[in-house]
């Protein structure tokens, strides 16, 4: 797939798609960050996810070939590969046994989808904001299953994903940073035990 890959550039605040847009293809996330927003008819936005790299997004239109279903942006200047539509499909023709590997990469994201549904409901805040950061560092289905040490991310951003005000992530993220789970920094959290988050959003 590399000789079709298209380097792509942002700058900070520049929107890559829209909801509602044609769908153009594959992206991976090379450097930078991607936001992932909804906005209601008020204008009220909601954060969905904030992408590290390295990521691919934008498959779902692989399958069903409709609009995009949210907002991207690039959170601060983003290197991307992009892989046109047509091209991609082109390559599904020639070597079909590519299907699983896009569909590994969409089921990852539709686990995720449903666990973050479930824990909104049944989780306590700690534990909810323990479960979205240890999703966050080891990728909403990255293809290679590389770990993230440093999320950058906003306590604002964390708070619009999770439902929750900025004072209560920020009371959350202090107590895990005591547990040696992570450390805050501006703007990003430091993932310092990946188990230790995960044993955390372990109900019970």
């Amino acid at each position: 797939m590399r000789a079709h890959l298209r380097e792509r550039r942002l700058r900070p605040g520049e929107r890559l798609f829209s909801r509602g847009d044609t769908p153009d293809g594959l992206y991976g996330l090379a450097q930078g960050l991607v936001r992932f927003t909804g906005v209601n008819e008020a204008g009220q936005e909601a954060v969905l996810v904030v992408l590290n790299p390295p990521q691919w997004f934008g498959e779902i239109a692989l399958f069903d070939d409709e609009p995009r279903t949210h907002d991207a942006w690039a959170e601060s200047a983003v290197t991307l590969w992009h892989v046109s539509q047509a091209e991609l499909a082109a390559l599904l023709a020639e070597q079909p046994a590519w299907w699983r590997h896009f569909g590994r990469l969409l089921t990852q994201k539709i686990r995720a989808s449903f666990t973050a549904v479930e824990d909104l409901v049944l989780l306590a805040p700690r534990a909810r904001l323990a479960r979205r950061l240890a999703l966050m560092a080891t990728g909403f289905g990255t293809l290679d299953g590389q770990s993230l040490r440093v999320l950058r991310v906003s306590q604002e951003q964390l708070a619009s994903m999770l439902a929750l005000s900025r004072q209560t992530v920020n009371q959350a993220l202090k107590e895990l940073e005591a547990a040696g789970a992570l450390r805050r920094a501006r703007g990003a959290v430091e993932v310092l035990d990946l188990d230790a988050l995960r044993r955390d959003a372990t109900p019970g």
